[in-house]
């Protein structure tokens, strides 16, 4: 893999970390499928944790990409399968065997709301979503100059939904970029219908 990744476990990598850092983003990448990697810039994660199949509380009259909620340190957690969210394989298809644990990234969102018709009288909310994901791989770095426009042509519509770009690695591979916003939006129009 050609990709830069953060090493804390070094001296040595502190001069290179300081060269590329001001430019440069810190991503998490991880698989959504175990063929197709992702990136989410750690900026809004909070967590990345390991999450018992039974702390989910499913819910009846959901979409399927919502698996639940459950406790995560006194606070409501939705728990969302990201892959089926963006179109792809759902996660309790893609494993081989009984699972007993999840992985899931915790991700901060932060939203204007409307209170009124009145664009000037909004707050910001929070909103923590829990994205069940199929593992986890490393933190890259990636400039936000080199991040190509999304190739609509060459994904299917539902997961273009949610891209905000893609990085080129040094041999050829795109990985999508996805975006935050895109993944809030489509959380929190459902929620909000509920609610």
């Amino acid at each position: 893999m050609a990709s830069r990744s953060l090493k804390l476990d070094s001296q040595e990598a502190l001069p290179e970390r300081a060269t590329f850092a001001n430019a440069d983003e810190q991503f998490l990448r991880f698989y959504l499928e175990p063929d197709t990697a992702a990136l989410l810039p750690v900026t809004q994660l909070l967590e990345i944790l390991k999450l018992p199949v039974g702390q989910i509380v499913p819910l009846p009259h959901m979409p399927s990409w919502v698996m639940g909620v459950c406790n995560w340190r006194g606070e409501i957690l939705w728990t969302i399968d990201l892959a089926e969210l963006v179109g792809l394989t759902p996660c309790d298809r893609q494993q081989t065997s009984d699972i007993s644990t999840y992985t899931a990234v915790v991700l901060q969102v932060n939203q204007q709301v409307n209170l009124s018709n009145n664009p000037s009288a909004s707050t910001a909310e929070s909103q923590t979503i829990g994205l069940v994901i199929e593992q986890i791989d490393d933190i890259e770095w990636c400039n936000p100059d080199t991040i190509q426009p999304p190739p609509f042509a060459a994904v299917s519509p539902p997961f273009a939904t949610f891209v905000r770009g893609y990085q080129l690695n040094g041999d050829s591979e795109m990985t999508a970029i996805l975006s935050v916003k895109a993944i809030a939006a489509a959380v929190s129009c459902q929620l909000s219908v509920i609610s």
